[in-house]
């Protein structure tokens, strides 16, 4: 199916591998030109050759509100924003300090809405565009021992909802996907803090990727997929809206 992006701007956060990279592959291989975002310089360039001829890098770390600004100066008003920035750490409320709430929700939870205020105007003025955030199913499937994570995406469902209900005025769409168990490097890591919390023993972590829907955990093409047609006119009628993609583990 053309999903009728072709020649329009996409911008991904969070874009050098894991569900960040999937997305910006493709929405490339709808033909969009890609600008991709990411701390990493080194592995932006390697993604940069993944992705293809559409795509540009920028480095930048988006924790940072001044980095944020420079982004937005840099790159003007793209049509499409894919915020997915963002990897807030495992642990229950008593194992993280409140400098590690600060850090990890300075990058996801105020990146998100601070590049949604830098470049929601431009949108609304042209009455078109798209945002995506990439949030996660722990929003509404709360955990004790992922609490920093559970409470940081609840609020960006709640900003995905609010925005989303009254965009659509402008001609702009604001959705969200939420992410459950997918195979990227973020799975070993949450999957092994857990072991830790458990067990005091993170060899175990693949313990718990054990009995996962289907058999396995989500593919990032999967979400890439998801966010590319979120993003075209196929479902102009979407807003507001956040997808669960877990295969209906939350419903066991």
């Amino acid at each position: 199916m053309d999903l009728g992006l072709q020649g329009r701007h996409a911008l991904v956060t969070g874009a050098s591998k894991g569900i960040g990279l999937a997305c910006a592959k493709a929405l490339a291989a709808e033909g969009c030109t890609v600008t991709l975002v990411a701390r990493d310089a080194a592995r932006l360039a390697q993604a940069q050759k993944e992705v293809g001829s559409q795509a540009q890098v920028f480095a930048a770390d988006l924790s940072n509100q001044e980095q944020r600004v420079k982004l937005a100066a840099a790159v003007h008003a793209p049509d499409i924003l894919i915020n997915n920035a963002g990897a807030i750490p495992g642990g229950n409320l008593l194992g993280l300090s409140m400098e590690q709430w600060h850090d990890a929700w300075s990058l996801k939870v105020f990146g998100y809405i601070h590049l949604t205020q830098l470049y929601l105007p431009a949108m609304m003025a042209r009455r078109s565009g798209c945002i995506v955030n990439v949030i996660g199913l722990a929003g509404v499937a709360p955990r004790w021992d992922y609490v920093c994570g559970a409470a940081g995406n609840a609020a960006l469902i709640s900003f995905t909802k609010a925005l989303g209900g009254k965009t659509p005025e402008c001609g702009v769409r604001v959705v969200g996907i939420n992410p459950a168990s997918t195979r990227t490097d973020r799975i070993i890591e949450l999957s092994k803090a857990r072991a830790r919390q458990r067990d005091g023993d993170d060899s175990r972590w693949e313990e718990f990727l054990q009995g996962l829907p289907f058999g396995r955990p989500a593919e990032p093409e999967e979400i890439g997929a998801l966010a590319a047609m979120l993003a075209s006119d196929r479902v102009a009628y979407v807003s507001g809206s956040v997808i669960d993609v877990d295969g209906g583990v939350q419903f066991r």
